[in-house]
């Protein structure tokens, strides 16, 4: 997680104090847990549009940025903090990016002679049988919209019907939908897989080069969606100055390489590790708030069940 317990450690000894931290399971669990007058919590760590959700019920204290100076040892990318979706409103900063990962495209070194360059190769029927896509409606139906040069987390409606029968085709080119990591490395392992949209990243590059193939890692020229997980302080919070003084120690080079060396994490001090030779600046989509998640779902199941195109 992203507070092991000699990091805690570090942070109690330095300041005194004694650190509790609750783990949850999921966004939903999450929201439940935030869901009170008063949280029981004094910093939360959560993704951009967690964070969104959370500003728009002012469940989250603006953030005094002074008392955060390691702020500006961040990735340009990272700055001003005011462009990032989702963490700011009109006048205030409320979370302080931490770590992220991009979901790019792994493929096949052995059966690729270049590098793939576009999501377009997803839908190549080249690899038809080949192709690994993450069990997904929200990110499906945005790689599709991506693939279609439309805005991937506003789709217009008039537009959705299309995107779902370009899914359709995707099903038809796929060996398989996956939903964990380690599914999906027995997949490309065991069928020769030549294509993989990465939802885990750099984590995932990871694992399926530990396992001993020979994989490279892409982000497409139409750009990569990206998550971005934050710290931030809910409203109401008991410490406010010190859960200030978390965020800045979460900072510091030597806690925030520790994602790096012990979870595959990019952090936000450092360039993320993995991308192949000529993708050094790509575009990354953080992730917003979608126009419909309950449409897309309902398409989605439809998608993965085998509905023909002339259905939709």
């Amino acid at each position: 997680g992203y507070a092991d317990a000699d990091v805690v450690a570090q942070f109690e000894k330095r300041h005194g104090v004694r650190v509790e931290v609750t783990i949850v399971s999921s966004d939903e669990a999450l929201r439940s847990q935030m869901a009170s007058a008063r949280p029981a919590f004094d910093v939360v760590a959560a993704n951009t549009v967690e964070i969104a959700r959370l500003v728009g019920a002012k469940k989250l204290e603006p953030l005094n940025l002074q008392a955060i100076p390691n702020l500006a040892h961040q990735l340009p990318r990272f700055h001003p903090l005011a462009l990032i979706a989702g963490i700011s409103d009109a006048e205030r900063v409320y979370a302080v990016p931490y770590t992220w990962s991009e979901m790019g495209l792994i493929y096949d070194r052995t059966q690729w002679a270049a590098p793939p360059d576009s999501w377009a190769a997803l839908w190549d029927p080249k690899w038809r049988g080949r192709v690994l896509e993450f069990d997904s409606a929200n990110h499906g139906f945005s790689l599709a919209a991506l693939h279609r040069g439309l805005p991937p987390f506003h789709i217009p409606p008039e537009n959705m019907r299309g995107l779902a029968l370009d899914l359709v085709e995707l099903r038809r080119n796929l060996l398989a939908f996956y939903n964990l990591p380690e599914e999906a490395v027995r997949l490309f392992r065991d069928h020769k897989a030549a294509l993989l949209f990465a939802n885990y990243g750099q984590q995932q590059l990871k694992l399926l080069r530990d396992a001993g193939i020979d994989v490279g890692y892409v982000i497409p020229r139409e750009g990569a969606l990206a998550w971005l997980d934050c710290w931030a302080v809910p409203a109401g919070a008991r410490e406010p100055l010190l859960a200030h003084q978390w965020i800045n120690y979460m900072l510091e080079a030597s806690v925030s390489q520790t994602l790096t060396l012990r979870q595959g994490l990019a952090n936000t001090l450092e360039p993320a590790p993995g991308l192949e030779a000529g993708a050094a600046s790509p575009k990354i989509l953080w992730l917003e708030p979608l126009e419909d998640e309950s449409l897309r779902s309902r398409l989605w199941r439809r998608i993965v069940s085998g509905e023909r195109p002339e259905r939709f």
